[in-house]
């Protein structure tokens, strides 16, 4: 299975939830991450994500951001966004049916109708990048019982 998580800039929440998905997941499945715009194109996920990550014994400093493919519809089988408007912007990609059905809220896996967005901690500080990283690891954990069972 191929799992693509994707945020706005693919700098936090997306480079989060792809360390937690691979560090949750066994090696066979392939996980990754993306962004809806290419701002960040290239550069590494957002220092106070990699540190949140380090804390809990994930590296992602070596992933680079980079923005949606429709190449992506074609690889991945799960398509997980991060908020309602990521979600928006990915479905609108979408070529066809088959393709929009793989896209989902990734917090939807919870199960939880009050909280479906992962919020952008980019504006906040240190605290609010663990808040994100304990939701999307409860979120992972989520997915990672939906596939696994």
């Amino acid at each position: 299975m191929k799992i693509l998580m994707v945020c706005l800039g693919n700098i936090c929440r997306s480079p989060l939830a792809e360390g937690i998905m691979k560090k949750k997941l066994p090696e066979n499945f392939v996980v990754d991450s993306a962004g809806t715009i290419s701002m960040h194109e290239g550069e590494h996920p957002d220092k106070r994500a990699i540190k949140t990550a380090a804390n809990h014994n994930i590296d992602i400093s070596k992933q680079k951001s980079r923005p949606i493919t429709k190449e992506d519809f074609e690889t991945f089988d799960k398509i997980y966004c991060m908020d309602k408007s990521v979600y928006q912007d990915v479905v609108s990609k979408a070529r066809n049916d088959e393709e929009r059905r793989k896209v989902s809220l990734f917090l939807d896996a919870l199960g939880d109708d009050n909280n479906v967005e992962v919020p952008d901690p980019y504006w906040g500080g240190m605290s609010d990048f663990e808040d994100v990283f304990q939701l999307l690891d409860r979120g992972c954990e989520a997915v990672m019982n939906q596939i696994l069972n």
